[in-house]
């Protein structure tokens, strides 16, 4: 197996804090980059941040984007080590990419996720469904194709929009990202026994059939929806990190209880 390196590619952190008593590793949405996910650190000084970085942006932009699922997490499963405790937080195409990478993970007996939390995304095996009906948005020229993320997934930002270098920039990740969904085909399997919480904003639940993640998740405990759309913690953090907060309390507490009941057997 190749050797795995943590940080310098793949995983990229602003706070140091190794008194941190979880990691929570971030998968961005689709176009989107780990630094918008870090400005959390912040919030949770009891956690250390990760962000997954994808090649094709930010400090990777001049590596070649992944347009197939399955060797982007072949690849980041063998370069990138996910110490525990740890929870995956992945928002929309991000969701999928932390589910299949805790998947990959687990088939391999290696250390994973003690929690997921995923974000306003269909479940996998439905995540084609009604696509042949539909023209592929990579399809799309520059202008149509922004236009139809902002009417499925909410406005850019003004300066996306104005900037000419940002939105090719833009375009060019958001492009990747959506041939990775369009060309993905989920692979039956047994349900991840992982605990899940599921979240999504109010103005997007009736569009992406929470209840049927059961399918692949074993052990689904919440199915939150927080006030806004689909990037509904952007005018509001904290309904989200007070999710983070409670899950890794949660955590610490069962750790805790864990070695306490070892220490008096």
């Amino acid at each position: 197996m190749p050797e795995r390196n943590p940080a310098p590619r793949w995983l990229i952190s602003r706070r140091e804090r190794p008194e941190a008593v979880l990691n929570l590793y971030v998968f961005a949405h689709a176009g989107g980059s780990a630094g918008e996910y870090l400005m959390w650190a912040d919030d949770l000084p009891e956690l250390r941040v990760w962000g997954v970085q994808l090649p094709g942006r930010s400090s990777r932009f001049a590596e070649p984007p992944y347009e197939r699922l399955e060797p982007l997490v072949d690849d980041l499963t063998a370069q990138a080590a996910f110490d525990g405790p740890c929870v995956f937080l992945g928002h929309s195409f991000g969701a999928l990419v932390a589910y299949e990478t805790a998947r990959a993970l687990h088939h391999a007996g290696r250390p994973g996720p003690d929690h997921l939390l995923l974000s306003s995304c269909r479940p996998p095996h439905l995540l084609g469904t009604g696509r042949s009906s539909r023209t592929p948005l990579t399809d799309l020229s520059d202008d149509d194709l922004l236009a139809a993320v902002e009417e499925r997934w909410g406005p850019l930002s003004e300066q996306a929009r104005t900037d000419a270098g940002l939105r090719r920039m833009v375009l060019r990740t958001l492009r990747s990202d959506l041939s990775v969904l369009e060309a993905y085909e989920h692979r039956p399997g047994p349900p991840l026994p992982i605990p899940a919480t599921l979240l999504c904003g109010a103005e997007e639940s009736g569009q992406l059939d929470m209840d049927s993640w059961s399918e692949q998740l074993g052990r689904v405990q919440e199915r939150l929806v927080l006030p806004g759309g689909h990037f509904y913690f952007r005018s509001d953090p904290r309904p989200l990190l007070d999710v983070i907060r409670a899950t890794a309390q949660s955590l610490a507490i069962t750790a805790q209880t864990g070695a306490t009941e070892r220490c008096t057997t």
